[in-house]
């Protein structure tokens, strides 16, 4: 039995999710809070296995409440957000910063047209979150300066010129994704086009978060631009997006791949097809298999690709696929591929045998 603890200062939609996680003979709903200062208190004393976390609350909101809880008593927390308007989704990403693992949408109503795809995806997510191990944060004032990242392998001479770079992500992939450009240098070279799977209405918000955390310009991808060096492209919601000659940026309604639309799988495939060894295909954390078999289809044209390592993700279903396909020549940290990266745009290309 998976335990929950509600963290929601509306009455109404405590009552409304407590009905949701309940309808699963798995979950159980072992507490309630209103505000971030009772979630601490309800939390400690239950210890359950995952938290559903609101964030406009008084006393405490959600992003501090996150913060002390994941320095304090470590546990998965899904912030359950009510609103797809870009500005208060780029701030409800934030609490990702904090430690939380998930942003999912509320279901709207139950007489609403996609309760039930919604409703299935928060229950999917609690489920998938719960088994997750969580770390203790440190807290801020007793952080040490980080680290530099682990060098990455040896780059060969310049060989192929590297035009764009290529990433997809599923569960765990926004804060991966944030590592990863915060660690690239402003005057990076190439394009860099994402597919993130993420909640209908999500993609703009998203997109400003990731802008404002990262320092990268970063917009939601249009039918037919061509995609600027140094500029980061996120797949819009219901469509694959892909590359022709130029390149330039394609859009599809083609139907759905491993379920999915905008699916990895047709970004890489697009990538192979067009680019070749003239790009980077990236596949980081996330549950199932989109983009496993086209990653190596991009490795057999010639391409650098990169598996996230299994340590450093929060499900290891796709880039482990990946791994166990053999199509990743690299498998790395999010900071090990952002330094990867680098090197690959200054100097062109890198050698291609397998490195850990």
């Amino acid at each position: 039995m998976i335990k929950v603890v509600i963290v929601e200062d509306s009455p109404v939609a405590r009552e409304f999710l407590t009905y949701i996680l309940t309808s699963d003979p798995a979950i159980q709903v072992v507490g309630i809070a209103s505000n971030g200062v009772e979630a601490l208190a309800v939390v400690a004393r239950l210890r359950p296995d995952v938290i559903t976390m609101d964030i406009h609350m008084p006393v405490m909101d959600g992003f501090e409440a996150t913060r002390r809880i994941m320095e304090t008593v470590p546990t998965p927390i899904v912030i359950v957000s009510g609103s797809t308007t870009a500005t208060e989704v780029a701030c409800t990403f934030r609490a990702l910063e904090a430690g939380a693992l998930a942003v999912v949408l509320r279901p709207p109503g139950m007489d609403h047209a996609a309760f039930e795809a919604s409703e299935k995806e928060l229950l999917r997510t609690v489920k998938l979150m719960s088994e997750i191990k969580v770390m203790r944060r440190i807290p801020r004032a007793a952080r040490k300066p980080a680290l530099a990242s682990a060098l990455v392998a040896p780059v060969s001479p310049t060989v192929v010129k590297i035009q764009l770079v290529a990433i997809g992500a599923s569960t765990g992939g926004p804060p991966a994704l944030q590592k990863i450009l915060s660690g690239l240098p402003a005057d990076f070279s190439a394009p860099i086009l994402i597919v993130q799977h993420i909640a209908a209405g999500f993609v703009t918000g998203f997109a400003e978060w990731l802008a404002g955390t990262s320092g990268f310009p970063v917009r939601v991808a249009s039918h037919g631009e061509v995609p600027l060096p140094g500029h980061v492209y996120v797949a819009p919601d219901s469509v694959h997006m892909g590359v022709a000659r130029g390149p330039v940026i394609v859009l599809s309604d083609h139907p759905a791949e491993n379920g999915l639309r905008p699916s990895v799988a047709y970004l890489f495939r697009c990538v192979a097809q067009v680019l070749g060894p003239g790009a980077v295909g990236v596949l980081l954390t996330g549950m199932g298999r989109d983009g496993a078999d086209e990653l190596k289809m991009m490795k057999e044209r010639g391409a650098i690709t990169v598996a996230q390592d299994k340590e450093s993700s929060i499900v290891h279903g796709m880039p482990g696929e990946a791994i166990k396909l053999g199509a990743a020549t690299h498998i790395l940290l999010p900071e090990e591929i952002a330094s990867l990266l680098v090197a690959l745009v200054k100097n062109g290309t890198g050698d291609t045998h397998e490195y850990r």
